[in-house]
């Protein structure tokens, strides 16, 4: 009977202690868990708000591209006297590029859509640019092309591709921060 009495006396002090250690256990893991969780929450939240203002200035970018291409501003930003038609139009063409080329990684922070409307504005420049000048003598005053974009521009009844494209970012921009507000 000492044998059964120690055995009970073991089993007596055992069990309290499993219990208690179990308890800990899991109070302590909850904690745990629950920091962890807190902390990956904190995490996510300060990597949106960077991730949002990267984004901010992707369109900020996009934005200032599409007035730079925008046949008003380029032509009078690109134009000189001294040029000839081929001259002006090769100067068109290499600036939209130039600017195009220059925010090219801002495609990983704009839709899908933003970024093949931009793409596409670009072409579109460019080609104008290209049909004017081919209906007219490569070496004449660069002016007669210059005065020939003003005229389509002017007499155009639609909207220009940049205009259009300003739309679409700035809709974008609108919905992006709606679902931050």
């Amino acid at each position: 009977m000492d044998v059964l009495g120690t055995i009970l006396d073991v089993v007596k002090y055992t069990i309290p202690a499993l219990v208690v250690m179990a308890t800990s256990y899991m109070i302590v893991k909850k904690f745990l868990v629950s920091q962890m969780q807190r902390k990956q929450v904190a995490l996510f939240k300060d990597t949106q708000d960077i991730t949002l203002r990267l984004r901010l200035q992707a369109y900020e970018r996009m934005v200032l591209f599409m007035e730079r291409i925008s046949p008003r501003q380029l032509v009078s930003r690109v134009y000189d006297p001294s040029m000839t038609v081929r001259d002006l139009q090769v100067a068109m063409t290499i600036t939209i590029k130039t600017e195009f080329e220059h925010n090219l990684s801002q495609q990983i922070y704009v839709s899908r859509n933003v970024w093949e409307t931009v793409k596409g504005v670009k072409e579109q420049e460019i080609n104008m640019a290209n049909q004017l000048a081919k209906t007219m003598n490569p070496d004449a005053p660069a002016k007669e092309l210059y005065t020939r974009i003003m005229e389509v521009i002017l007499k155009s009844d639609e909207e220009l591709p940049t205009d259009v494209a300003l739309k679409i970012i700035n809709d974008e921009v609108r919905q992006v921060l709606s679902f931050t507000v």
